[in-house]
């Protein structure tokens, strides 16, 4: 079994990275992050009153996620005048299940500062504090079996589903064996290969989970008009060589392997087993990275298909506020279009210089190098992607 050097937290779980968390998001949450390095904050998301109960439920589900998450070390939950004024999603309520994980946290209340500017001073006082709090930790050698990553893929062309995914899949297999865990979604995105992945459910309440979620996603476009299957794939994926959504679904499943399905989970839900699960998502990089990372993942892959794609194009940072983004590419083109951005090509696959094992083996090296602290090559970039909960949470 391989090792990467984390940060072991209080509660046993192992981070990849370092980072001091304020959340929500919010005036507070942005000027505090750029006022202080080392700081992450939750960019345009709005936690405004107005949403059903289940939402809230949701919005408080994804906030804690993201707090618990292993990256990071502590944590700053600060309230202006308009956010977090719901009971799911109070302050104290929030600073308290924190707290259980063994991580420091501190509440600011622009109300108790006296005003905001006030309660900005606090923050940015609390936020060099933390930094250097966490600073002082050390990087430890540990078993990949700590690993969680979160996978997706996108702008999928005729390479993904023979290259690109194939080869993400052969690595997430080998950190599933050695005890990791990988954590897939974009509800959308299985339909027309529902069937296949059901199979590969370890028992069957949790093939029929699967299914239903599968099912009720798809009643849900039809009730508005709207036909899944005949509205994907898209422009860019045609265009990329793909002609129907069952092509595109069957090349989307490769991305994780051929590893049993443990469960699935509602979105930002944590899972109570390592392996493979589902996560229940939209299929939009803004929503579906910062769920994953909720759910606990401290590594995430975006495998991209990007024929389309013009050259010299820079792909964004992680929108996934608290886990790195590993940009893949099975596309010879892509792979020398976003030269600065893609931190792994297998496109050695279609040019016969690789096998997908060999290329398999080379991204799970990858994976461990990057948990260990190496950057990815978008993660230097100073730019905070907008972040979008996903609000059709599936009741189960």
């Amino acid at each position: 079994m391989a090792e990467f050097l984390g940060y072991v937290r209080p509660n046993g779980t192992v981070g990849t990275r370092n980072w001091v968390l304020v959340v929500p998001g919010g005036f507070l949450a942005a000027q505090i992050a750029s006022s202080v390095s080392g700081v992450r904050h939750v960019n345009s998301i709005d936690t405004g009153s107005g949403r059903t109960h289940r939402d809230k439920e949701t919005l408080a589900r994804f906030l804690m996620g993201l707090a618990l998450n292993p990256n990071v070390a502590s944590v700053i939950i600060q309230q202006d005048a308009v956010n977090l004024g719901t009971s799911e999603i109070a302050p104290e309520v929030l600073a308290d299940e924190v707290a259980k994980s063994g991580k420091r946290v501190e509440v600011i209340l622009a109300a108790r500062q006296k005003g905001t500017m006030n309660a900005l001073a606090r923050g940015i006082e609390l936020a060099q504090e933390m930094v250097f709090e966490a600073s002082r930790l050390r990087r430890e050698p540990v078993d990949e079996s700590h690993i969680t990553v979160g996978v997706k893929c996108g702008m999928s062309d005729a390479t993904s589903g023979v290259a690109g995914n194939p080869v993400v899949g052969a690595a997430l297999d080998l950190l599933v064996e050695a005890g990791g865990s990988v954590l897939f979604g974009e509800t959308t995105e299985v339909i027309g290969a529902e069937h296949i992945v059901a199979r590969r459910a370890r028992n069957a309440d949790v093939a029929k989970a699967f299914l239903e979620m599968v099912e009720i996603t798809e009643a849900r476009s039809k009730a508005v008009g709207e036909d899944i299957r005949g509205t994907n794939p898209g422009p860019v994926n045609i265009a990329g060589g793909l002609s129907t959504l069952e092509e595109k679904s069957l090349g989307a499943i490769h991305k994780v392997g051929t590893s049993p399905l443990m469960g699935v989970l509602r979105y930002a839900e944590r899972p109570s087993s390592s392996g493979l699960h589902f996560m229940d998502s939209w299929q939009t990089y803004s929503s579906i990275l910062p769920g994953f990372a909720a759910s606990g993942a401290t590594l995430t892959i975006f495998q991209l298909g990007g024929g389309t794609l013009p050259a010299g194009a820079v792909l964004s940072p992680s929108p996934a506020v608290v886990t790195p983004l590993i940009w893949s590419t099975g596309n010879p083109q892509t792979s020398r279009n976003c030269r600065s951005s893609i931190d792994f090509s297998s496109s050695g696959i279609l040019e016969g210089r690789e096998t997908i094992q060999q290329a398999g083996a080379r991204l799970h090296r990858l994976l461990l190098d990057i948990a260990s602290g190496t950057l990815t090559r978008c993660e230097p970039l100073a730019y905070v992607a907008p972040v979008m909960p996903y609000m059709l949470d599936i009741p189960f």
